[in-house]
């Protein structure tokens, strides 16, 4: 027993020292291997090559899906980010129109001259009433009172009919109300002509201005304003523009087609005007002054 394992330490010792003559002669600097050599770094190399294709391979798919996945994420973000600059330009865009509106408003405030301005807002319309009737934020608390003219940034809208402490509502010119009516004049070339605005054709959209004298001449485009006249509507505040001139049914004066330069569908930003003198000849209104219709009464207004 003792004789066979003393052969296999020296088969051993053999071993090791021909392993490492081996080594050492395969680290010498030579320019030519030895054919062992050639074979085994061919295979080697052969197995590293069969094992590097399908390492690659797979390696590739991960790095595709990585990047697919780098790529659909930064596609998300860039959407995310494109949403918001629409949301930022659509803010801009109402923000810009704000603007341009309140400027008009601050311009038009500039005009009415003894006339107090009230800034208000739409905040209610009667889809029954749409071209009737619209709701203010503004009422007797902030001093608005019963027959106040409004007006928008293009022409006169309506007047105050009904306030209440915190709210007022406004009747359009757009009204069915027989009885409503402004005093107003057309710009003509040759003079102002007087009418009054009683009504609108519904099929035209648009206002008529009634009781035109026969042997004044209007013609088509010219400007129609409030006179003034009538007690509760500025002088001078744009109504519209006259599109068709004919006869009453009775032939003995003449009426107008006037299409509104107001936006009676669009209405956000309104002006209240309040006058310090009230001048009354019952041409405005609801046609209960008709009486005084030549008599010019000045009555003092509220503050």
């Amino acid at each position: 027993m003792p004789h066979f394992s003393n052969k296999k330490l020296i088969l051993l010792l053999v071993s090791v020292v021909f392993l490492v003559a081996l080594i050492s002669f395969s680290l010498r600097d030579r320019q030519n291997a030895t054919l062992p050599e050639q074979i085994i770094k061919d295979t080697v190399g052969f197995a590293q090559g069969i094992v590097a294709k399908p390492t690659n391979y797979i390696t590739g798919i991960f790095s595709n899906i990585e990047a697919l996945l780098n790529t659909y994420e930064e596609n998300k973000l860039l959407k995310m980010r494109l949403e918001d600059f629409a949301v930022l330009q659509a803010k801009v865009h109402d923000l810009e129109a704000e603007n341009a509106t309140l400027q008009e408003l601050v311009d038009k405030e500039e005009s009415l001259r003894d006339y107090e301005p009230l800034h208000a807002t739409v905040i209610a319309r009667n889809p029954d009433q749409w071209e009737e009737k619209i709701i203010l934020n503004k009422g007797s608390v902030h001093g608005v009172e019963k027959n106040m003219p409004v007006m928008t940034a293009r022409g006169l809208i309506g007047k105050i009919i009904l306030v209440t402490p915190f709210t007022s509502e406004v009747e359009l010119l757009y009204t069915n109300n027989s009885n409503y009516r402004v005093s107003a004049l057309v710009q003509g070339e040759k003079g102002n002509v007087y009418g009054l605005i009683e009504g609108f054709d519904a099929e035209r959209n648009e206002l008529i201005l009634k009781r035109i004298d026969s042997s004044q001449k209007v013609q088509v485009g010219e400007r129609v304003v409030s006179s003034g006249l009538g007690g509760i509507f500025p002088k001078g505040i744009l109504i519209g523009e006259v599109t068709e001139v004919t006869t009453d049914d009775f032939g003995l004066t003449k009426l107008a087609f006037v299409k509104p330069t107001a936006d009676f569908s669009l209405l956000e930003e309104v002006i209240i005007a309040k006058r310090s003198m009230t001048m009354v000849d019952g041409q405005d209104g609801d046609g209960t002054n008709e009486d005084l219709t030549n008599e010019n009464t000045t009555v003092e207004g509220d503050e």
